[in-house]
This record gives C-alpha cells, structure tokens and sequence, in this order.
C-alpha cells in the first residue's frame, strides 16, 4: 500500500476525494488546492493525498523522484514506461479498495490528479471495474491511449469526467489535453473541459469550477444516480 497523507473529517465520510500529484512533488502538494473546496453541502469528506514511489526518471537524467511511473522522452510519441503505469494502476486500485473497506464505495469516490497524476486518474479511473462518483484530469494527458477502448470498464462507461488546462502550460502542452479530451468524447465519455489563461499550474477561477463541478457529481452520487 502506498504511503498517504489523509485529511479525515472525524466522522464516517459522505465520500473520498482521492488526488495524484505530479512527477517530483508528493502527497501534501494538493493539500492547500483542496483546503479552498467547499464540499459543506455533500456533507464530510475524506481527502486522501497518496506518495508516489521513488524511482529514476530518465528525462531528468536518472534522478530519483517520486513518479507515477518513467519519462523516457518529452511529448507524445516518446516510448510510454508500460510497467510502471500498470503497478501504479494496481497502487490505485489498493487505495480504491482500502476506501470501500473504510466505508466510502467506489460510487462515492472521485479520483483526482494534476499532470503526471492526471495521466493516472485517467489510466486508472477509466478502468476502475466499479463506477465511480467521477474522475478528475488536471493539466495532463491520457497515456496507453490505444489500448482504452479495449481495457475500458463497462461500469464507468458513463462516468463524469473533469479536465482542464493551462493555455500558456511549457510542460505539458495543451494540446495533449485536448487530444485525451477528444479521444474520450470518441468513446462516450462526457467531458466537461475548461481551459484557462495559466502556465502549468492552477488557479482561482479553476478551483471555482472544479467545486461545482465536484458538488454536482456528488450530489447525484449521494442520491443513488452516480
């Protein structure tokens, strides 16, 4: 099991907001982002900011950082490091289940990530074999994009999907995002997109959207639609 920072309400949560940092960063680098949410309406919710291991990157010269999975090369036609994204998917898959035993269902749970943690809420979320509440993609890209309509759950075939990007983002283009968006509006999937006047990062009138965007997806979940 991946180490986690959780930020627990005290009492049996409404649902489980799971969210994947980016490559270099670690579990707290989210925490204040979430502390702006306000999800008082849903009623108590569990955040859970998992660690990613610490592994060589080869894009930064072999150096150890916490990663999702390896970087072999810049762009989108860079060999992908198949291994490592299918054991972060199991990593995820244990968190996922950890969150059914403590009581809050797949159904309840949204999977979140900003870049590196983007491209394995998508990867995972979107292969999760229970629905998920919703599934949430900031700032990245979609990886293992062609075996998708093959490894892809039936159960989250109509699961709410959140992305949005920075305009001006050096790190991961923007249009790599519009490319996971679109391959996902090609398979059914409703997307809600948003792209906004930033670099690689996030801002206020993002969070703004996300929330309500969170409330709807929860609410629904809450009444047994999700």
């Amino acid at each position: 099991m991946l180490d986690t920072l959780d930020i627990d309400p005290g009492v049996p949560p409404a649902a489980t907001l799971i969210v994947l940092h980016g490559l270099g960063a670690d579990g707290n680098d989210f925490v204040p982002i979430c502390d702006e949410l306000d999800l008082t309406a849903i009623g108590p919710v569990r955040f859970v900011f998992p660690h990613a291991p610490v592994r060589p990157v080869t894009i930064n010269g072999g150096h150890a950082m916490r990663a999702w999975y390896d970087i072999l090369g810049l762009g989108g036609r860079s060999p992908e490091d198949e291994p490592g994204l299918r054991q972060s998917i199991a990593d995820i898959e244990a968190l996922l289940a950890r969150e059914q035993a403590r009581g809050v269902p797949a159904s309840r749970t949204v999977l979140m990530g900003f870049s590196q943690g983007c491209a394995m809420s998508l990867l995972a979320g979107l292969r999760h074999p229970s629905r998920l509440a919703g599934i949430v993609g900031l700032s990245g890209y979609l990886p293992l994009a062609d075996t998708l309509a093959a490894e892809r759950s039936a159960a989250n075939a109509d699961v709410p999907v959140f992305m949005a990007h920075g305009r001006h983002d050096d790190v991961v283009n923007i249009a790599r995002g519009q490319q996971a968006r679109d391959t996902l509006a090609g398979l059914g999937y409703g997307v809600e997109w948003h792209d906004y006047a930033m670099p690689h990062s996030v801002c206020a009138e993002e969070v703004a959207d996300l929330n309500a965007w969170l409330l709807k997806v929860l609410t629904a979940a809450s009444q047994g639609q999700g």
